[in-house]
């Protein structure tokens, strides 16, 4: 598993905004819509293309264009709607399926809820959106499901991440020739008792939406 985390003073900027609590839930959805689109430049940079010839208005010209089939881009429900425009933007011609998923609070163990995705993922590069990478095992099963209906490889795009979350998603894939990459803004210093990215930027989920 590779893991790359973006060093870029605009990226540390929104990120040290987004960790303020003072930071109020339409700020707080601006900056991580601002924030995500920096990450996905970097998380597409081994995104598949194929060579065009096209028509300027002077003469032919070589280019690029991405290849089919198109990329997936997979937010897990509810916070990874809140990267979901950060994410298309860049990548206009993406398709898009959902994951819902939620963590049981005494096991810390995810449980999935809802699936809108295609059946078969087979030679798709699907780009995961969830905004903290905790304990890693929501993240660690969206991969395998995705895995599973045959994705080619999986990208992770996370605002935060936790030591722990990646060593086990370090380790669920280690051995098994799974091209998996997970690009975050930040890796934090550990997890608290209940699980929680430490110092964090409280819950992504209540801080987008509000708590419901």
């Amino acid at each position: 598993m590779e893991t790359l985390v973006v060093d870029h003073p605009l990226v540390a900027h929104k990120l040290t905004a987004l960790r303020d609590v003072r930071t109020d839930s339409p700020a707080f959805r601006r900056l991580a819509d601002e924030l995500v689109t920096l990450l996905a430049y970097e998380a597409t940079r081994d995104v598949r293309i194929t060579h065009v010839t096209v028509e300027t208005p002077v003469s032919p010209a070589q280019g690029v264009r991405l290849a089919r089939p198109a990329p997936l881009v997979v937010p897990i429900l509810r916070a990874g709607l809140g990267m979901l425009e950060g994410m298309t933007r860049l990548l206009s011609t993406a398709e898009v399926g959902f994951l819902g998923m939620i963590r049981d609070e005494g096991t810390l163990t995810a449980q999935t809820y809802a699936t809108r995705l295609p059946e078969s993922l087979a030679g798709r590069q699907c780009y995961v959106l969830d905004p903290m990478l905790a304990t890693g095992g929501t993240l660690t099963a969206a991969i395998e499901l995705l895995f599973e209906r045959g994705a080619a490889d999986v990208t992770a795009i996370c605002l935060l991440a936790a030591p722990e979350g990646l060593a086990r998603v370090k380790a669920a894939f280690a051995g098994t020739g799974r091209p998996v990459r997970v690009v975050t803004a930040a890796v934090d210093d550990r997890l608290d008792v209940k699980g929680y990215i430490v110092p964090g930027l409280g819950d992504a989920g209540d801080r987008l939406y509000g708590i419901a």
